[in-house]
């Protein structure tokens, strides 16, 4: 069966979330730890995985795109499941849902944490620290080699991009597309360096995700 025929049902039961299926297009894989439900962006709670473009290390000492097979798990758990199931955790500080997420049944942010594809995001919280040992002990995913986490990827990427911005506190992206969508490239987007801002065509600078998603502008979309 096509993932993208797939019919999510969103169940309503106590403290989930509740958003009716309208087809297709009611669920989609932005990255590997965010999906878009029923127009909704939720963060999957307790996790950090590879940004799009990151790569690690393997046990060969070769990189391999960490960040995209991520991607494609997720996509392979959530555009096939029967139903998709949401524990709210509140927002987080870009404004997106944070959720624990389950795929039929299965825990989103657990699986990946299995399977090496995510951290456990200790800085929030400790749900899959147990799962990360395990993975770690396995050579699993991420920990075949030593590789840099995700928020340190982020933030060697910010250091870089703001060498080289009109401002130097502000070096998000704000880009309008062909389709007048306003999307927002930050620096560790593999579309940042070709992205470019014409502010004469409403474009501009943003100092950080949450600035620019109260503006109205989001984040790219990397999966289906």
């Amino acid at each position: 069966m096509n993932p993208l025929n797939a019919v999510v049902t969103l169940l309503a039961v106590a403290l989930l979330a509740t958003v009716p299926a309208v087809g297709a297009e009611a669920v989609r894989a932005v990255d590997g730890d965010t999906i878009v439900v029923g127009g909704i962006m939720h963060r999957i709670h307790g996790i950090d995985a590879p940004e799009f473009g990151q790569t690690c290390k393997g046990s060969s000492g070769k990189l391999w795109p960490c960040g995209k097979v991520a991607l494609a798990e997720m996509e392979m758990l959530v555009l096939s499941a029967a139903r998709v199931e949401f524990d709210d955790r509140g927002k987080d500080g870009y404004g997106r849902q944070l959720s624990v997420c389950r795929a039929d049944g299965q825990d989103i942010g657990k699986r990946l944490v299995e399977d090496g594809l995510a951290w456990s995001f200790r800085k929030y919280s400790h749900d899959y620290d147990v799962d990360e040992e395990k993975a770690r002990s396995r050579g699993k995913g991420v920990w075949q080699a030593e590789t840099e986490t995700p928020s340190d990827f982020r933030a060697h990427k910010w250091d870089s991009a703001i060498q080289s911005v009109p401002d130097r506190r502000c070096p998000i992206k704000g880009n309008i597309n062909d389709k007048g969508e306003r999307i927002y490239h930050a620096p560790w987007s593999p579309w940042y360096t070709k992205t470019r801002v014409n502010v004469e065509h409403g474009e501009r600078w943003f100092c950080d995700e949450a600035e620019a998603v109260a503006a109205g502008w989001r984040a790219p979309f990397w999966g289906r």
